[in-house]
């Protein structure tokens, strides 16, 4: 498809002095050799702000309208974007997160403090089941993300478990809950960010950790795991080697790369009140992406 759009631009540069009605542009994809993943636009739903209390789940009995406590305009707009994939819970927010506050009655669950995000409270009435119920409402593959940083293996297994069993305690406690078949969970992330907010692990040691913890987390009668371990920050290549060289074949079927568009870290300025050398700033960190995958992909 590259080669016949090429040639269709040449086809445009040599007729300049024509008119628009003069040109035409013939794209062939049949021709195509390469096929982009529709995973690429997959989308990240953090405890973060607004995104998840107010934004997706406001609670059945909330005056906005909603379905089953989700905002209806917002899954309206999930599905007009046919999202392909959905992370959740985090983030920085994972590696806080620990998943039984939030099953059960929501008026029993206990509440939080977001350590990550401003200190706010939340009530834990979002959890696993919004969550996964919302994916099958919104026709999205979920992608959970486990607390590595400050959780525990036996936590970890309980819930994939909790989620994708179809018999044993953790279905029983699933039906009770009101979910008695399992959800189908592919991907999932053994921790998130644990050179920094996932734990401020060395990359030896997080390698270690990883196989310790993807041990445990099983496939299940007809749910087969997708393990994502965690990947490397912007430029460190040595995390990537590392991870590549000590967690061996067999023992992960992804490595996430975090990469952030931000100038500095620490002065990342306004989402909104920018100029225009921070725009395009911004827009040069994109292009980059191409080689710093090239890079972290490379033998």
């Amino acid at each position: 498809m590259k080669r016949h759009i090429l040639t269709a631009m040449a086809a445009c540069a040599a007729t300049v002095g024509a008119t628009a009605a003069d040109i035409t542009v013939t794209a062939r994809p049949e021709a195509a050799h390469d096929t982009i993943s529709r995973m690429i636009y997959g989308q990240f739903a953090e405890h973060l702000g607004t995104c998840i209390y107010g934004g997706i789940w406001v609670g059945e009995d909330s005056p906005i309208p909603n379905t089953r406590g989700y905002r209806n305009d917002a899954l309206q707009a999930m599905r007009d974007l046919a999202i392909p994939v959905l992370r959740w819970p985090g983030g920085c927010f994972a590696d806080d997160y620990h998943w039984r506050d939030g099953i059960g009655p929501r008026s029993e669950r206990p509440t939080l403090i977001n350590n990550n995000w401003g200190g706010t409270k939340e009530d834990n009435s979002f959890g696993t089941h919004e969550f996964l119920d919302l994916c099958e409402l919104a026709g999205i593959e979920p992608y959970v993300s486990g607390n590595v940083g400050s959780g525990t293996v036996g936590e970890m297994a309980q819930w994939v478990e909790y989620m994708t069993a179809d018999a044993g305690p953790m279905a029983d406690e699933r039906a009770r809950n009101g979910r008695k078949e399992p959800w189908k969970v592919k991907y999932f992330g053994v921790g998130n960010e644990s050179w920094g907010c996932g734990g401020q692990m060395r990359p030896e040691y997080y390698a270690d950790i990883y196989r310790r913890y993807s041990t445990y987390i099983r496939d299940r009668k007809d749910n087969r795991l997708f393990k994502i371990a965690s990947g490397a920050s912007d430029y460190d290549y040595n995390w990537t080697k590392v991870m590549m060289d000590r967690i061996g074949p067999g023992r992960m079927n992804g490595l996430s790369l975090h990469y952030y568009t931000v100038d500095e870290w620490n002065h990342k300025g306004s989402a909104t009140q920018f100029d225009t050398d921070t725009y395009y700033t911004t827009l040069g960190k994109a292009v980059q992406m191409d080689s710093v995958l090239r890079s972290h992909t490379s033998p």
